[in-house]
């Protein structure tokens, strides 16, 4: 059985109209893709004799009645909770998403003083750590690291080090959101250790772009590998994405057939990150993994929310198995 640790935050989520109706439910980038990660291994893995894949999230909550809800959801999910911390003193965050009439999104947030943004100030993050090291592979993002105070970010980045260094395979998705950093030389400050920790880095080039001042997604590929990064995972939206996995070799690209109406993009990324991760933890090349991920997250946004229907992913056939 393969084990992935996914670290990050999930709040509470309010989508809808200013003042009209509105839906709540809970999101978090690395939260959906956990999500999207457990139901694709589930649903459909890239082989018949695939293993199972244990999925752990790592977070804080608060005591309160939505945290213990969140938490039973997750459990439905299929999630492992035993690495979810209770923050007795604090309750999750909020965030509020506005949707246009193309289906994209802006985000507003109320999550300074959540559960999560302190989880590595827990009493009990010691104990976290040292069940990190059984794992096979650790996920998180770069809003993983933004929310946290500054001295938390290095001391995660320190633990991560750490394991990658006891074999634990680690996987980065930049996931740059400016309103959450204080400036973008501390971003680039932080980004640059994350990305020395990184075996398999998961970037968007809009991101990277707008960070870096990368001017094709090939700036990006070379970037990252000349920091160390094995492999390369460039995101291009509705172009599909490219991949590299030597810095020698020339980049593959890997495409994606354009969905023609977009109802809601908020979780494009973390549905490809949650069928890339399933894929490749069940053996699936690179190239593989990147056509699940192209899969899940075309169907993902044509719908609404952060988290659709299970019905609805289940319905997806493996576009790799034969």
């Amino acid at each position: 059985m393969s084990h992935i640790a996914i670290i990050g935050e999930c709040m509470i989520e309010l989508n809808g109209a200013p003042f009209g109706t509105m839906q709540q439910t809970y999101g978090g980038d690395t939260l959906n893709a956990a999500v999207y990660l457990n139901r694709s291994a589930t649903s459909h893995s890239c082989s018949s004799d695939a293993p199972m894949i244990r999925t752990s999230y790592v977070t804080a909550l608060g005591a309160d009645s939505i945290s213990q809800q969140m938490l039973k959801r997750w459990q439905d999910e299929g999630l492992s909770t035993d690495l979810v911390l209770i923050d007795e003193q604090r309750s999750p965050g909020l965030y509020l998403i506005q949707l246009d009439d193309a289906g994209e999104r802006t985000f507003l947030y109320w999550r300074n003083d959540s559960a999560a943004r302190y989880m590595v100030q827990h009493p009990d993050f010691d104990k976290i750590t040292a069940q990190l090291e059984d794992v096979d592979m650790v996920f998180l993002s770069g809003i993983s690291l933004a929310i946290l105070p500054h001295d938390d970010q290095l001391k995660l980045l320190t633990i991560i080090q750490g394991l990658r260094e006891r074999g634990v395979a680690i996987v980065f998705d930049s996931n740059y959101r400016p309103k959450l950093w204080g400036s973008q030389d501390a971003t680039k400050e932080t980004y640059q250790l994350a990305y020395k920790t990184t075996d398999i880095a998961l970037v968007t080039f809009d991101d990277e772009q707008l960070l870096w001042g990368d001017q094709t997604p090939q700036d990006t590929i070379k970037r990252l590998h000349t920091l160390g990064v094995k492999t390369v995972v460039v995101k291009l939206g509705a172009e599909g994405c490219l991949i590299s996995e030597n810095p020698k070799d020339v980049p593959v690209k890997v495409t994606t057939t354009p969905v023609e109406t977009v109802v809601d993009s908020t979780s494009a990324g973390d549905s490809f990150n949650g069928g890339f991760l399933s894929c490749y933890l069940a053996g699936g090349s690179i190239e593989e993994a990147c056509h699940q991920g192209n899969a899940l997250a075309r169907l993902v946004i044509q719908h609404h929310g952060a988290i659709i229907p299970k019905a609805i992913t289940d319905t997806l056939s493996n576009p790799i198995k034969k």
